[in-house]
């Protein structure tokens, strides 16, 4: 009977089970009981030894990349002179180089014949193609992000959920598919990095983390403007969150139904902190200021006015017959 040609895989099999009868006579007793269940696929003998060393080495090449990575990862990380985006770039474009690699020498190794997929290739590439497309997507709209440095880690965006309400949130770590932002209420959102590229995202922090903020303020009619004016100005200047320069300033906006509206307006320098503890903070400051010097802020009212008719004066007037009787008693 001839003898079937070995593959390279096989080839690695039968130098180890060699190696292994030299050493121990046991372990090549076991060898040669997992050579001995096989089956024949076309001129390839392939048996349980000759699977087993083949999964041996995918595993130790996947652990020398994931190894790799890391090591690549640290590096990175302990070099001063790249900043973050940097960093998270040059990572990225490694480890996408790391496993690359090791993915053909995982094919070598194995000894696998990749025109042997050549019939297969097209309609193979076709559905991998359809498959990963929006996964290839996400990852080259991540390396764009990240190259032109529109969204970096630490910056703080706008996100929407879907019941459409708007919260802010800091980005912390940029993905192969996503980013994640998490907001003050500790919520982590997974955004697809392709939805940054097409979708309009508002930057708190992309040219600087300086944030304006506004706060409206309402104060009753008959108000001495100039003390309101300048008892919120001073609310906004004592808060430390709130920078100096620009100096806070308050504007007029104009007359309501019940009040005259005005606007505080000042800075901030950390948006990640989130707006809303800084302007609870002016308001309560306004309105402690205001109670003491007796400023009031008005609420709606309403008045009402009735018109003379027939119908309505017999009603009151069997209003007032029912009331006298109780008088009375």
């Amino acid at each position: 009977m001839t003898p079937i040609p070995p593959d390279d895989t096989i080839r690695s099999a039968d130098n180890l089970r060699d190696v292994a009868h030299a050493r121990s006579q046991t372990v090549g007793s076991i060898i040669d009981t997992l050579d001995s269940v096989a089956f024949t696929l076309g001129s390839t003998r392939m048996s349980l030894w000759d699977a087993a060393v083949g999964i041996s080495l995918i595993l130790i090449v996947i652990l020398a990349a994931w190894s790799s990575s890391k090591v690549c990862g640290t590096l990175l990380r302990r070099a001063t002179r790249l900043d973050e985006t940097q960093r998270v770039l040059a990572h990225k474009i490694t480890s996408m180089l790391i496993w690359a690699f090791a993915f053909f020498v995982g094919i070598d190794l194995l000894g696998i014949d990749l025109t042997a997929f050549a019939i297969f290739s097209g309609a193979f590439g076709l559905a991998i193609g359809f498959g990963l497309q929006k996964t290839f997507g996400n990852l080259i709209a991540g390396l764009i992000l990240l190259m032109d440095r529109s969204i970096k880690p630490g910056d703080v965006i706008s996100v929407t959920d879907q019941a459409g309400n708007e919260s802010f949130g800091q980005i912390r770590r940029i993905g192969i598919r996503a980013i994640s932002v998490v907001t003050r209420d500790k919520t982590e959102y997974l955004i697809p990095n392709e939805n940054l590229m097409v979708n309009q995202v508002v930057n708190w922090s992309y040219s600087s983390r300086d944030v304006r903020v506004k706060v409206p303020v309402s104060v009753a009619y008959g108000t001495d403007m100039e003390l309101a004016e300048r008892l919120m100005a001073e609310a906004a200047k004592d808060n430390p969150r709130i920078l100096k320069s620009p100096v806070p300033t308050v504007l007029m906006m104009g007359f309501g139904d019940n009040a005259i509206n005005f606007e505080i307006r000042f800075w901030i320098d950390d948006p990640e902190d989130g707006l809303g503890s800084v302007r609870s903070e002016v308001l309560k400051r306004v309105w402690k200021l205001f109670k003491e010097h007796e400023i009031v802020i008005p609420f709606p009212q309403r008045d009402i006015h009735l018109r003379n008719s027939e119908q309505l004066d017999r009603l009151i007037a069997a209003m007032e017959g029912t009331q006298k009787p109780s008088r009375k008693n």
